[in-house]
């Protein structure tokens, strides 16, 4: 059922940590819930499967309850995990026996897909709460480098105030933030922090556009879930869930699942939008969608939606498909999922996912050229060491004396410095330098006198010079539930979160008698 690892967070002392993986294939189990037996309160399963919970639980001889959507549910108490290790806890598929969907298909219709979604939407006013409600969770938003290492890790725990289905979640619902930090564990990258930049391009989402919604990173997250904000335009090709949907994808089964004790259809969702030529050397990219609604087979209630659109590269102007990601680069990815408590479906978490390329400054430049006007030459110095090939090369220096070419006998490479000698007779060679150190103020240099290019020189690390790079970068904002209050009172708007402002920068906190009943889930360093 579990093993300990050998690692030891000495930092973690307050928490039990664990990781959820599956038992067959040992890949983490993303999104799981973990509760508190006879407990309101838990956490979901970070991206590498982790989690921790509070030692306290453990003292109190509390039993940990893990379910995922498709896996059998598993008790384990908690006093039996270490408190010094990561404690490993492997989870089984959860396969329907034939005899049951034998005995379903008697009792019930074969319903295409299609019906199924349909009866799904319909419910929706039945199955989830009209009546005002309060969900406390973790909300974070980081990002994953190329090297796939947390950076910018901001955290907080938050509360949302929701007047029921019936009404616009945008309009009506409020928010308050118990306490939140800027993560310093984790490395932090200011140019990655920026909001998107569609004029410099220095950071955008490649195809796509997100709006900053007046720069709140929680409102963000909250207008992507489709089934929350089933009666107005959430995200693209969803649109509005309960009239877009149906006509903008096609549908089909897969297999029933469990979850908990529960049976549900697993509906398969798709759309394709083929990429077209505009001439020999311009397309426009097409999409796809790939996702999956998760229905139950009892009232037709949504318990989850997995929706992922890409950047679909089977087309480009070779004719060319990229075989080890058949679907094309993923642009954005949400995944939602709601819990039943009694005959009402509450959010249990939602996670929006997205790529963003970044636009990195040069790593190799050349940091200034100066003048020696008693040797009569010209000296580059870079900001590193250049590569001797590449920098003696005369033709990739291209000085204008005057808008005059000029021409370099030979070069001389020290290090960081490099002195060119120009290629003129000597008092042609005098009388230039002569003009350059007269029109020079405070030791710079005219640039309309003198015009300074230089190209094609790579430093050791093969930088090339001058080179803008970009960088990959995965961003993620996710909100887990960890306790549902379905008769909450809101509090004075003073106290609320300013929606036009981000969440961690002077928002009011507000922390309630029972602040200590919750815990930031902090992924695994």
């Amino acid at each position: 059922m579990f093993c300990y690892s050998t690692i030891l967070f000495s930092q973690e002392k307050e928490f039990i940590q664990g990781k959820l993986q599956d038992a067959q294939t040992g890949e983490p189990v993303v999104f799981a819930t973990i509760r508190i037996k006879d407990n309101a309160i838990g956490v979901i399963s970070n991206q590498d499967g982790g989690f921790r919970i509070p030692k306290k639980f453990k003292e109190l001889g509390d039993v940990l309850v893990v379910s995922s959507m498709g896996y059998q549910k598993k008790e384990i108490p908690i006093e039996s995990l270490s408190h010094n290790d990561v404690n490993i806890i492997r989870l089984s598929y959860g396969v329907l026996e034939l005899a049951e969907a034998v005995v379903t298909a008697k009792k019930k219709r074969q319903l295409s897909p299609r019906r199924i979604v349909r009866r799904a939407l319909e419910a929706i006013p039945v199955n989830f709460s009209q009546n005002s409600f309060s969900t406390v969770g973790y909300y974070r938003d980081y990002q994953l480098n190329e090297e796939n290492e947390y950076i910018n890790l901001n955290e907080a725990i938050i509360e949302v105030f929701d007047a029921g289905f019936d009404e616009l979640d945008h309009k009506t619902s409020r928010i308050r933030i118990y306490d939140y930090k800027k993560n310093t564990d984790f490395r932090r990258n200011h140019f990655a922090e920026q909001k998107y930049d569609y004029r410099t391009r220095r950071k955008i989402i490649s195809n796509a556009f997100l709006s900053g919604y007046g720069g709140n990173e929680f409102i963000i997250l909250r207008i992507h879930d489709a089934i929350r904000s089933y009666k107005v335009n959430s995200f693209d090709f969803v649109n509005t869930l309960e009239k877009d949907l149906l006509s903008n994808h096609s549908f089909f089964r897969e297999e029933d699942l469990y979850l908990d004790d529960e049976i549900l259809y697993t509906i398969g969702i798709t759309k394709s939008v083929p990429a077209s030529r505009v001439s020999n050397k311009l397309y426009i990219t097409g999409y796809k969608v790939v996702g999956r609604l998760y229905i139950s087979k009892n009232d037709f209630a949504i318990h989850g939606m997995e929706y992922t659109l890409y950047d679909n590269q089977n087309f480009n102007i070779n004719k060319k498909s990229n075989p080890s990601n058949p679907h094309g680069q993923p642009i954005f990815e949400v995944v939602t999922e709601y819990k039943r408590i009694y005959t009402k479906m509450y959010l249990n978490y939602i996670s929006l996912h997205n790529l963003f390329r970044l636009k990195e400054e040069p790593k190799f430049i050349a940091e200034d050229i100066t003048v020696d006007f008693s040797k009569k030459y010209f000296i580059v110095t870079f900001n590193t060491e250049p590569e001797a090939r590449s920098a003696n090369i005369l033709r990739n220096y291209k000085f204008k004396f005057k808008g005059r070419k000029l021409k370099f006998l030979r070069s001389e490479l020290n290090k960081k410095r490099i002195v060119l000698y120009p290629d003129i007779e000597k008092a042609e060679l005098d009388a230039m330098f002569k003009e350059i150190e007269e029109n020079r103020k405070d030791g710079i240099l005219n640039k309309d006198l003198l015009v300074a290019e230089i190209e094609n020189i790579k430093d050791k690390e093969g930088n090339l010079l001058n080179e803008w790079t970009f960088k990959d970068y995965q961003q993620f904002r996710e909100y887990f539930v960890q306790r549902i209050n379905q008769k909450a009172k809101p509090i004075p708007d003073s106290l609320l979160m300013k929606r036009n402002r981000p969440i961690f920068e002077d928002q009011p906190i507000v922390k309630p008698d029972d602040f200590e009943e919750y815990w930031m889930n902090t992924p695994l360093k």
